[in-house]
């Protein structure tokens, strides 16, 4: 990828989701989740859980909870996922070339941003767990859209936060949701199965390429949607 243009607004972006796609942390939300719902009496098998992370909290507990449950305990669900999730703080870690692979981005002259549906307490820590806040140009959390993947908002929202437009973007996941989001806005999406979702269940929801982890990604990035993006932007 060619270097970053001297000075000004950078023209075009990628956006990264961050749980399961730049780090390591789909299984620790999807024991949250499990904790949290047998806390307040509900079963729910822990593959049914992962295959639901990457969306919002309300619409996990919409797809797998009963839908004639008593919605007034909801907010005490999420908060036990929460406060479950931030006991695994400690143990996150980067997925292997996360920081290299924003860095490698930036540098190429694209704008960086993390489209998260994550609380915004949990995106500081998944932040500092990457390390690479001098290549991340903007991030969202859940305070920033109405609507949770696989809705467009969080990509709208960080989209705006850099001033570039959804035919001027690609997008990073490792959850059908957050390629279904991406589509909504015919952003190509390229998928990452570090997260545990399988290369034919990102392929059928529409993944563009799929590698498995961010080095993976990072070591065809010049061949790849995001190098074909940074030398369109370089050619303009």
């Amino acid at each position: 990828m060619n270097p970053a243009p001297p000075g000004g607004r950078r023209k075009a972006a990628v956006l990264f989701d961050v749980d399961g796609t730049l780090v390591d942390s789909v299984y620790f939300h999807t024991v949250a989740w499990w904790q949290a719902f047998r806390q307040a009496g509900y079963d729910v098998p822990m593959a049914s859980i992962h295959r639901s992370v990457g969306m919002g909290g309300d619409r996990i507990l919409a797809r797998l909870l009963p839908a004639d449950r008593d919605a007034g305990d909801d907010s005490t669900i999420m908060a036990s996922h929460a406060a479950v999730f931030s006991t695994f703080w400690p143990s996150l870690e980067p997925l292997d070339g996360a920081r290299e692979l924003l860095e490698r981005c930036h540098g190429g002259g694209l704008a960086v941003a993390l489209a998260s549906s994550a609380r915004e307490r949990d995106l500081e820590v998944l932040r500092s767990a990457i390390g690479a806040d001098s290549f991340i140009d903007a991030a969202t959390s859940s305070a920033d859209a109405k609507e949770s993947k696989p809705a467009p908002d969080i990509l709208v929202a960080a989209l705006d936060a850099l001033g570039v437009r959804a035919s001027d973007a690609v997008y990073v996941g490792d959850a059908v949701w957050d390629i279904y989001a991406a589509g909504k806005l015919d952003i190509p999406a390229i998928g990452l199965t570090c997260g545990g979702t399988s290369a034919a269940e990102l392929r059928d929801a529409g993944a563009a390429e799929i590698y498995e982890t961010p080095r993976a990604l990072l070591e065809n990035l010049p061949d790849s949607a995001i190098g074909r993006l940074a030398a369109r932007v370089h050619r303009s």
